[in-house]
């Protein structure tokens, strides 16, 4: 099963996927490519696979991903090699991903794959103060740029199964818990009939 987590940045999407990997057996993150350079705090293999812009756009042209786009002027990709090694391994994947990713997935793997979507909203002005109040400190251009894709964002949540306020850390890990967990049952019975 792969859970696909989106919202826009500073919503707690990496926050959240932390808090489930932590609490949930079986349950794994799928870290995306990107071309961006490393910050502090992250963690080559965890938070991200970092590799050159050339790098990434060669691994464009030999077909490795799913998916990719453009954010923040850096590349973001899923790995079709590493998505496929952790379903086929049983894991429940959680990934966070942009609209555009989610869609992209949805159309390429719903055929065999099951996928809970959830989109995690923030009010705009709670958005604005998270992302001026975060370690890696983004600059104040980068947090209009993504507070200038909030709306873009927000008008895609008609592709989700889940749409959730994140207001309350706990409250919201709690949700997702028991999404996840009755997912997996009905996808059990499903797989029965």
């Amino acid at each position: 099963m792969l859970v696909i987590l989106s919202g826009v940045s500073g919503a707690g999407k990496d926050t959240i996927k932390k808090e489930l990997i932590k609490r949930m057996e079986n349950v794994e993150s799928l870290p995306s490519y990107t071309s961006r350079p490393m910050r502090e705090g992250d963690v080559e293999g965890g938070t991200y696979h970092f590799v050159e812009k050339e790098e990434f756009e060669e691994m464009i042209e030999n077909g490795e991903f799913y998916e990719y786009d453009i954010h923040h002027n850096c590349y973001y990709g899923t790995s079709r090699k590493l998505l496929n090694e952790k379903i086929n391994g049983g894991k429940i994947i959680v990934k966070d991903i942009d609209v555009n990713g989610t869609e992209h997935l949805k159309e390429l793997l719903e055929e065999d794959t099951k996928i809970v979507t959830i989109y995690l909203r923030v009010p705009k002005e709670e958005l604005k103060r998270r992302l001026e109040n975060r370690i890696d400190k983004p600059s104040p251009q980068e947090v209009i740029l993504r507070l200038n894709r909030f709306d873009y964002e927000e008008s895609r949540i008609g592709l989700y199964d889940y749409v959730l306020k994140n207001d309350n850390l706990e409250k919201t890990v709690q949700i997702i818990m028991t999404i996840i967990k009755n997912e997996e049952k009905l996808e059990k019975l499903n797989l029965k009939n």
